[in-house]
């Protein structure tokens, strides 16, 4: 008896140690999953086609879809799920689980696989879908004379494409969150691109593929990683050269403010001054609280970081996304240069903020950083994994924002507080290149289109001039972000008219080549 006693006792501690450990492990899992939900993060420009605030967003989304043959003609476009591997580059029993990859086809114009029609394929990036089958226009706008399948994909961990069953889950922790890169991202776009060659009888049909910002980027990638499958690319507003030291420092902040100095030198001093302003009213008793009334804020301010964080994101919102008819960046310098006489200073920056983001009862300063909205979480995780742009304000005399140099070590800090990982500043020039682009790309790479605007502030990091007679660059004087990809209209400058009917020029030359070389084999 006082053996089985001893060994019951051992067992019951064994247990309680057991549901102890068990304990402690789902407390550890909690407070991960809410660091990585509620953590502040660093001030980096978001990329994307279009722009997120709500207010501008719902306007141009409402506006271009009176144009869109997604809202006239809804049944053209169907939506399937491809059963996509998990890991396409391992060999472990759970690297074969599978989830579903959403992608969207419009059949409407295609020619079809017996006259091996080209098909057009947008590789989605940090965004659901759906978003861009109501902006993205180079497709719907070229088909016709093309007679070219439509085919759009969805990125993996964005939209409904998420692995592990849900988005909780997926986004659980970084051994969860370790399967979503750009590598596996553009390995889903092949799979998914053969698979319907495959399925449509359509293997001699050629591909182009189209991405702008971060999907652009994945656009070059993609023909570079995969010349068999894709041939050729056009890669909008692609930032390919932002990494590891090849662009300026101070690069994206230097044209922002280019771009308001430009548009009004009133504007461009007023705003150069407010940062101070704001310190000094923030240092008095209850500044904080008078800044907090003076902005309509919709919560009380904790730092006046909080305000200066959401004003230079209004900024820089304006400058990269300055399309032709809105002219953001205008509205915007226009009322805070329209102010009555002796408003002063924060009166002026506030009026350009209610200008910007329209009237409102309140103004969240947590806007631009909702770590709710799932293109922030994806983003968060990609920029704190590969994804490392090193942007930061520049101390020159011209410059409009206050100086705040990238400081790597406190970015390796934060990220590694909110997933347990350390990101790889050097990993995306290891994998893709981008040091001594021309030298290289001129030996082996082809048919690439990169076009900017280079009054978007993340041409400083794309490729400017031509590397050779296939991989060209186009650029605007006047162009913002990804403004040659957008839908077509009849209000569209000339310009822009002629840099898209450009890249439509190039594209028509490798499909004839790719003809005409089918035909000598066949």
């Amino acid at each position: 008896m006082a053996d089985c006693s001893l060994g019951c006792s051992s067992v019951l501690m064994m247990q309680l140690l057991f549901s102890l450990m068990i304990i402690m492990i789902f407390l550890l899992v909690c407070s991960f999953s809410a660091n990585i939900n509620s953590a502040s993060h660093f001030n980096i420009p978001r990329l994307g086609s279009i722009r997120r605030t709500s207010q501008l967003y719902e306007s141009q989304t409402s506006s271009s879809t009176t144009t869109s043959s997604f809202s006239s003609n809804p049944e053209d476009f169907k939506t399937f799920y491809y059963n996509q591997t998990l890991d396409h580059f391992n060999y472990r029993p759970d690297c074969y689980s599978t989830f579903q990859q959403k992608y969207v086809i419009n059949s409407k114009y295609w020619g079809g696989p017996n006259s091996n029609a080209p098909i057009f394929a947008f590789l989605g990036a940090e965004e659901p879908l759906d978003s861009d089958l109501f902006s993205i226009g180079f497709l719907s706008d070229n088909a016709p004379q093309f007679q070219a399948l439509q085919v759009y994909i969805e990125h993996r961990y964005y939209g409904k494409s998420i692995p592990f069953g849900s988005r909780e889950e997926a986004f659980r922790n970084a051994s969860t969150l370790g399967y979503f890169n750009s590598a596996q991202a553009i390995a889903d776009y092949a799979d998914v691109l053969l698979h319907l060659k495959k399925n449509l009888s359509a293997e001699n049909s050629p591909i182009i593929v189209v991405g702008g910002s971060y999907g652009g980027m994945l656009a070059a990638w993609f023909r570079l990683k995969y010349p068999h499958i894709v041939l050729g690319s056009l890669a909008s507003s692609a930032p390919i050269l932002y990494f590891d030291g090849i662009s300026p420092r101070f690069g994206y902040y230097s044209i922002v403010t280019k771009d308001f100095k430009e548009t009004s030198e009133s504007c461009y001093r007023t705003i150069r001054k407010s940062w101070a302003k704001i310190d000094r009213v923030a240092s008095r008793p209850h500044g904080l609280s008078t800044l907090g009334k003076r902005f309509n804020t919709c919560s009380q301010l904790n730092t006046s970081l909080e305000l200066k964080d959401y004003l230079d994101s209004i900024y820089t919102e304006a400058a990269q996304y300055n399309e032709p008819q809105r002219y953001p960046l205008r509205v915007l310098c226009s009322a805070v240069d329209g102010e009555s006489v002796g408003t002063d200073t924060l009166g002026r920056i506030y009026a350009g903020v209610v200008a910007y983001m329209g009237h409102r009862s309140c103004y969240d300063m947590n806007e631009f950083k909702n770590t709710t909205d799932e293109t922030n979480q994806g983003w968060s995780w990609q920029t704190c994994s590969e994804i490392v742009m090193p942007i930061g304000h520049g101390s020159g005399k011209d410059s409009m924002f206050p100086s705040a140099p990238f400081n790597l070590n406190h970015f390796i800090n934060e990220c590694k507080s909110l997933y347990g990982v350390l990101p790889r500043p050097h990993w995306v020039t290891t994998y893709y290149g981008g040091h001594d682009l021309k030298r290289i790309l001129h030996r082996f790479a082809s048919n690439i289109i990169f076009s900017n605007g280079l009054k978007d502030p993340y041409s400083s990091g794309g490729v400017l001039e031509n590397i050779s007679e296939s991989v060209v660059a186009i650029s605007t004087a006047n162009g913002s972000h990804c403004l040659d990809i957008m839908m077509a209209k009849p209000s569209d400058p000339q310009w822009l008219v002629m840099q898209r009917n450009t890249e439509v020029k190039i594209v028509q030359r490798w499909l004839s080549k790719y003809y005409a070389d089918l035909l000598a084999i066949n």
